[in-house]
C-alpha cells in the first residue's frame, strides 16, 4: 500500500500560521509603542492584508487532493484531476471509492502473500465530470467489473500466480493516455511490478487506437480491449495491433446479428449516418450498416456530429416520413440518437410506427437526461432497439418451465451463475451500488477474466510469472476447450485475437408509462453474426 505523505500541505499551513501570529504581534507591539495614528493604522492595513493572504494559503493547501499528494511518482495533478496509476488506495472519483477500498485490501494480501505475483492494469477515463451522472455510474460499473475477476481469481480459483489489480486514468478526455503508457511500460519492465496485461478501453476513438498501438508494437505488453466495437481496431494478419485481443462482438459482428435478428424488406430501410470521420466507433458502424441496408430505397441521411442541432433531425426525420422506409438504422453515438428519438417523437406522421435499431455504443442511452421516453408511446409509437455486447437476462437461468431458455451453445448459466455468486459475495454494502442492465459490469469483468486466463494458463510451473511474450502466445489457444468461458457467453478468439460468432444481446427501451416518464431496458433475445448459435465445433474452428 501506498503511504500517504502530506507534508506539502502541512508547511504550508504551519508557515501561514505563523505569518499570523508575527503580523498579529506587530500590531500589539505597535499601539503599545505609541505610534501615531496614521502610522498605526498603515501598519494594521499591511498586517490584516497579510493575514488575508495567509489565510488563504492555509484554506487552499487544506483543499489539495490528498490522493495526488503521495508518495506515488506515478500519480500527478494534471488539468485539476489526478491522472497516473493507483493500487486502489488513492481514489480517482469518489464514484468508485468503496469498491476502490476493496482492491486496495486486496492487494494488500496478494503483496504480503509471499508469492510472485502478476499486475494487470485497468486503463479507462476515471475523473468524469462530477455532473455527468451517465459518466460516473459507466466507471463505478467497469471498475466492478475488473475487481470481481480479481476477487474469483484470488480468494474463489486461487490460481497460482496470484493477481494485483492497479487502475489507471488517463484523464476524462485521454488526454494524459501516453505518460500514463509509459509508467505502465516502466511497471511492465519492473521485476516488483510484473506487469502483464492492460485491459479496458472503453471507447472506440484515435487516442485509445494510438494508446493501444503503443502498448502492443513499441512496449510489446499484451491488451485486452474491452467495450471496443470498431471493427478496425482490431489485430489483423498484417500485425497492426501485435498482442491485443478483444472479448466483444465488432460493429460488423453486431450489425450482421442484427440484419439476422430483424429479418426485414430492406427496401424499407432507412439509414442515418455521423459523416464526421474523426469517431472510430461511427466511422465503423457507418460501414457495417451502409453493407447491411445495401439495395434501400432511401438516399441515407447523413450529419457531422459537431455540427447536428435538433433542427437538424427534425429535418431528417420529414424526409423520413415522405420515405416508405420502417426501419432507421443508426450509425451515431447516445447523445444524436436521443435527439433523434427526440425527434420522431414529434414527427408528423404520427399515423405511422417507425422501428430504430443500432449496436452497443447506445448502451447508456438510458441514462441520457434529455431523452423523451414519451416518444416511444405517442402515436402508432416507436420500438427503438439496439444489439448490445450482452445483457443479465442474456444468460440467467430460465425462472419456470415456460421462461425462454437460453441457447445450448455460445454461453452458459453455470458460467452466468458463476459471476452473480461473486456479485452476492461482494454486495453493494462493500462495492458500491450494482447495476447490470447496461453490459458493461459484465463486460469488463470478462476482459480481466480473460488476460488473468492469459496469464494462469501460461504458466509452466507453480508460482512462476510468466513473460509478456509467452501471454501473447497464449491468446492464440484460447479457442475450442481452452476458450474463456466468459459471463457473456464464450470467447473463442481467431488467430488475430477477435472473438469469433461472438453471442450478441438485443435489448428495446420500454417506457414506464405516461408522456414524459422515464423507462428500461427489456430484454428481446440472442442474435448470433453468423445467424445461428456458436457450437463447441466451430468454438475450435474458428475459421467458420
Amino acid at each position: 500500500m501506498e503511504e500517504p505523505r502530506f507534508w506539502p500541505a502541512f508547511v504550508l499551513i504551519g508557515g501561514a500560521s505563523a505569518v499570523v501570529v508575527v503580523l498579529g504581534l506587530a500590531v500589539w507591539g505597535a499601539w503599545r509603542a505609541g505610534l501615531v495614528p496614521a502610522v498605526r493604522n498603515a501598519l494594521a492595513a499591511v498586517c490584516l492584508l497579510g493575514a488575508a493572504g495567509a489565510v488563504g494559503v492555509i484554506v487552499w493547501a487544506a483543499g489539495l487532493p490528498d490522493y495526488c499528494q503521495s508518495g506515488n511518482e506515478r500519480l500527478v495533478e494534471e488539468d485539476g484531476q489526478c491522472v497516473g496509476v493507483s493500487d486502489g488506495s488513492h481514489v480517482f472519483d469518489s464514484s468508485i471509492s468503496a469498491v476502490s477500498h476493496k482492491i486496495e485490501q486486496l492487494n494488500d494480501q496478494v503483496v504480503e502473500g509471499g508469492k510472485p505475483y502478476a499486475t494487470i492494469a485497468l486503463m479507462i477515463p476515471m475523473t468524469p465530470d462530477e455532473e455527468s451522472e451517465a459518466d460516473r455510474a459507466q466507471l463505478l460499473r467497469e471498475v466492478q467489473g475488473a475487481y470481481l475477476a480479481q476477487y474469483r481469481a484470488n480468494v474463489v480459483d486461487k490460481e497460482d500466480v496470484p493477481v494485483r489489480l492497479v487502475l489507471a486514468n488517463p484523464g476524462r478526455e485521454l488526454e494524459h493516455s501516453r505518460r500514463v503508457a509509459g509508467w505502465l511500460a516502466e511497471m511492465a519492465r519492473s521485476p516488483k511490478d510484473r506487469l502483464r496485461v492492460v485491459f479496458g478501453f472503453n471507447l472506440s476513438v484515435r487516442e485509445n487506437a494510438d494508446t493501444i498501438g503503443y502498448l502492443t508494437r513499441q512496449q510489446h505488453i499484451p491488451v485486452v480491449g474491452g467495450p471496443i466495437t470498431a471493427t478496425d481496431l482490431a489485430n489483423d494478419a498484417s500485425g497492426r495491433y501485435p498482442g491485443l485481443v478483444k472479448v466483444v462482438p465488432s460493429n460488423l459482428d453486431q450489425a450482421n446479428a442484427l440484419r439476422a435478428y430483424l429479418d426485414e424488406d430492406v427496401e424499407k430501410t432507412f439509414l442515418i449516418q455521423d459523416r464526421s470521420g474523426s469517431d472510430l466507433y461511427s466511422r465503423s458502424l457507418l460501414e457495417a450498416f451502409g453493407a447491411v441496408t445495401k439495395g434501400s430505397a432511401s438516399v441515407p441521411e447523413e450529419y457531422d456530429a459537431s455540427q447536428v442541432t435538433k433542427n437538424d433531425f427534425a429535418l431528417m426525420v420529414g424526409n423520413l416520413c415522405d420515405s416508405q422506409a420502417t426501419t432507421v438504422y443508426f450509425a451515431g453515438r447516445p447523445r444524436e440518437l436521443t435527439q433523434l428519438v427526440n425527434a420522431l417523437g414529434r414527427r408528423g406522421c404520427q399515423h405511422r410506427h417507425f422501428r430504430v435499431v443500432t449496436v452497443s455504443g447506445a448502451s447508456t442511452i438510458a441514462l441520457e437526461p434529455d431523452l423523451d421516453w414519451g416518444a416511444l408511446a405517442r402515436g402508432k409509437g416507436l420500438t427503438v432497439e439496439y444489439a448490445t455486447i450482452t445483457h443479465p437476462d442474456a444468460w440467467a437461468a430460465p425462472e419456470g418451465p415456460r421462461s425462454p431458455r437460453p441457447p445450448a451453445t455460445g454461453g452458459s448459466t453455470d458460467d452466468f451463475a458463476a459471476f452473480t455468486a461473486l456479485l452476492r459475495k461482494n454486495p453493494p454494502s462493500q462495492i458500491g451500488p450494482t447495476d447490470l442492465s447496461d453490459g458493461r459490469t459484465l463486460t469488463m469483468y470478462d476482459a480481466a477474466l480473460t488476460a488473468i486466463t492469459g496469464i494462469n494458463k501460461r504458466v509452466a510451473r507453480p508460482g512462476e510469472v510468466p513473460t509478456l511474450s509467452g501471454i501473447e502466445e497464449t491468446w492464440r489457444r484460447l479457442r475450442g476447450g481452452n476458450s474463456v468461458k466468459g459471463a457473456t457467453g464464450w470467447i473463442c478468439l481467431t488467430n488475430n485475437g477477435t472473438p469469433y460468432d461472438k453471442a450478441v444481446a438485443i435489448v428495446r427501451l420500454v417506457p414506464s408509462g405516461g408522456d414524459s416518464g422515464g423507462g428500461h431496458l427489456a430484454f428481446q433475445g440472442i442474435a448470433w453474426p453468423t445467424g445461428k448459435p456458436l457450437t463447441a465445433k466451430r468454438c475450435l474452428d474458428t475459421r467458420g
